[in-house]
């Protein structure tokens, strides 16, 4: 399993107990929803590991794990900061007017108002608002990603076409 064959569930924040668990962030929406999770890659070295999970507790977007055959402190230790990855094709499917934030990356984005098209670099995720960054004519612009925006997604196409509120993208491209 390769890192582009994945998403990134979390990261492991620190050691839990003195048998070996760890506290994992769960950088996802439901947290909750991992809660019957029997494995997940960890990356050690750069390399996708599969650990076995013996026990699962989530709390928020924190989950207390244990996996098998890390049964230390020092173990537990080794694991703190690694990413840890579930296979895409695990990801439930959506919509066709839904997306991952992994599988817009690369989409063509149009305003329908102003006909500025642009190229979506990267999706950048806030407390209060996530955001698309945007290439447009050799400049980053920074789109709100809302429902108020957005009015059509064409998965084929590979293409968002937004409604952008007066003077948002003029700021970024203005000289």
């Amino acid at each position: 399993m390769q890192v582009d064959e994945c998403y990134q569930l979390g990261h492991v924040i620190k050691k839990h107990g003195l048998n070996g668990g760890v506290t994992i962030f769960l950088d996802v929406d439901f947290p909750e929803e991992y809660s019957e999770l029997e494995s997940v890659f960890v990356e050690v070295n750069k390399k996708l590991v599969p650990f076995f999970i013996e026990h699962i507790s989530i709390k928020g977007k924190k989950a207390n794990v244990k996996f098998e055959e890390v049964d230390s402190v020092e173990d537990a230790e080794g694991l703190k900061s690694h990413a840890i990855y579930l296979p895409l094709s695990s990801l439930p499917d959506l919509g066709d007017d839904q997306f991952y934030f992994h599988q817009v990356v690369g989409y063509k984005i149009i305003d329908l108002n102003s006909k500025v098209d642009g190229l979506i670099k990267s999706v950048l995720t806030g407390p209060q608002q996530d955001l698309f960054e945007v290439e447009i004519k050799g400049k980053e612009a920074l789109i709100p990603i809302s429902d108020q925006i957005i009015e059509r997604i064409d998965h084929e196409k590979k293409c968002i076409e937004i409604s952008a509120p007066d003077g948002l993208l003029e700021i970024y491209l203005e000289p």
